[in-house]
This record gives C-alpha cells, sequence and structure tokens, in this order.
C-alpha cells in the first residue's frame, strides 16, 4: 500500500486540502499520515535551570491536546464522503516543518506530499523561499499543492507540460497509471516558442509510442507562455495541472507574478510536482 504524508496546521487550507488527499488515497490504494509540527520558542536554560522543562512539556501538552482534539473533526469528514475505510494515522513532531516533512517521506518510505495552501502569498513563499529547495528540491516524491479555493471534484482531466526530453516520458507513465485510476484523460502541453529546439520527429514519436495510451498531445505555438497555459488550463477543462521539477525556474516565476493570480483565483486547481532529476 502506498502512503501520503499530509502536513497540517488544521487550518481552512488544510482542512480543504484534506478532502483532495481523501480521495487521491483512495484512487491510489494508499494510506495517509497526518503530520502535525510545531516550534518550541527558544529559551536560554542557564537562565531558566528549574522551569525549562516544564515550559518545553506545556508547551508540547498543549499541542498535543489541540492535535488530539482536531483527529476526530477530520474523521468525520472522511465518514461523510464514505473514505473511512482509508487508514490514517498521526505524527505529532517539534521543530521545523519542512525538517520534519522531509524525515517523514524517509522514514515513511511515502509516495506523495500532499498539502494546502492559503493562495497567492503562500505560492510565492512556496516557490521561492526556503519552501522551494525544502521540499521540492529536498523532498525526492511528487507533491501535490491544493489551493484553498480549490474545491475537490472528480478529476476528468489532467493537464501536462512537457519539453518532450526524454526523462519525462517516465513521470508521463505515472500520471497515466493515476488517470486509468480515476478513468481520466491526460492532455500533454507542449508551448513550441520561437527558440524552440524539439524537432517535428520527436513529438511524432512520442505520439506513436503513446498510441494506445488515454493521452492528447497539444502542441500550441506562442511565445506567451504563461498566458498559453492559463488558456490551456482554462480551455480544456484541466482540473489538475502536472509539471515536472527540472522546468523549476520557469515554474517559479509562473507563481511569482500577476499571473499567479490568475492561476489561482480565476483556475483554482491543484498543481502536481513530480520530480526526475
Amino acid at each position: 500500500m502506498k502512503k501520503i504524508i499530509f502536513p497540517t496546521d488544521f487550518s481552512e487550507a488544510a482542512t480543504n486540502a484534506f478532502v483532495h488527499a481523501l480521495e487521491f488515497a483512495k484512487v491510489v490504494n494508499a494510506e495517509l499520515v497526518l503530520l502535525h509540527t510545531f516550534e518550541i520558542p527558544v529559551y536560554d536554560s542557564q537562565f531558566f535551570p528549574e522551569n525549562y522543562a516544564a515550559i518545553y512539556s506545556s508547551i508540547e501538552l498543549a499541542n498535543f491536546e489541540m492535535f488530539k482534539d482536531e483527529i476526530p473533526k477530520l474523521k468525520t469528514i472522511a465518514m461523510e464522503r464514505n473514505l473511512e475505510e482509508i487508514v490514517i494515522k498521526h505524527r505529532l513532531m517539534d521543530g521545523d516543518l519542512l525538517y520534519n516533512l522531509k524525515n517523514a517521506v524517509e522514514e515513511e518510505k511515502a509516495d506523495f506530499v500532499i498539502m494546502g495552501t492559503n493562495g497567492i502569498s503562500d505560492w510565492t513563499t512556496f516557490f521561492t523561499g526556503s519552501n522551494t529547495s525544502s521540499v521540492i528540491s529536498g523532498v525526492d516524491v511528487p507533491v501535490l499543492c491544493v489551493p484553498i479555493d480549490a474545491k475537490f471534484k472528480k478529476i476528468k482531466v489532467i493537464g501536462f507540460t512537457t519539453r518532450y526530453r526524454e526523462k519525462d516520458k517516465k513521470e508521463l507513465r505515472k500520471v497515466l497509471k493515476i488517470a486509468k485510476k480515476t478513468n481520466a484523460k491526460v492532455r500533454s502541453l507542449y508551448v513550441k516558442t520561437s527558440e524552440s529546439d524539439v524537432a517535428a520527429e520527436t513529438i511524432k514519436e512520442w505520439e506513436v509510442e503513446f498510441a494506445n495510451e488515454n493521452v492528447e498531445f497539444l502542441v500550441l505555438p506562442s511565445d506567451d507562455v504563461k498566458e498559453t497555459i492559463l488558456d490551456f488550463v482554462l480551455y480544456k477543462d484541466v482540473d489538475v495541472l502536472t509539471t515536472i521539477t527540472h522546468k523549476r525556474s520557469f515554474f517559479e516565476s509562473l507563481f511569482t507574478s500577476s499571473f499567479s493570480k490568475k492561476i489561482t483565483k480565476e483556475v483554482s486547481i491543484p498543481v502536481l510536482i513530480m520530480h526526475n532529476d
């Protein structure tokens, strides 16, 4: 059985993403590992030699009590969606979220990470701050990022952005496996700019190789890559957008400009970040 790490602070964004995590767990036959982390304030123990341990214990206990109180709420959500059969485990860890997330992925041998975001500001932080190196680069499993406004709906179309690199095929096959389990269609997009170095023969080879799969290959000529991707998501009814981290520099710019407002407000769909480096 696969494992999904689901970091949560029990916020509205996390609760919304939890629904996606439950439904995704059902599709890929996985168990959920709920990860809640908290940071202990830094105290100089030489100035608090007697009550340092008590301070630590009280903070730890308070977080444990909150954790214990919130879990039944999540289980209720699972029951309401008839997904109570999904195995849910729990981890409460003190320290930095991203450090603990990386450790949890390694220790649990997780296959995916699913996490919620609050929207534009979080996208900016996620793709430009330390989160980028720690999660996208540091965690070598696919990460599904769910904007707070992305309410769950049945996945019918999965968008897959590619540059027709040979190693992209491995990730496309992974996406196709997921698509089969939810009877979804995969629409692959390549934005062909005036500086494109992809030969027509390469594109044809892909079409022949994946001829028996439920995938549609689209090649759209444009030098405005961001707007073309947005149009692709909007007009091709994409429910989940998949990208690969070898294009991280582009993907960072994708979510750190005014374009991020469009992708999170006008579209509000989950983004699945794959790894093949």
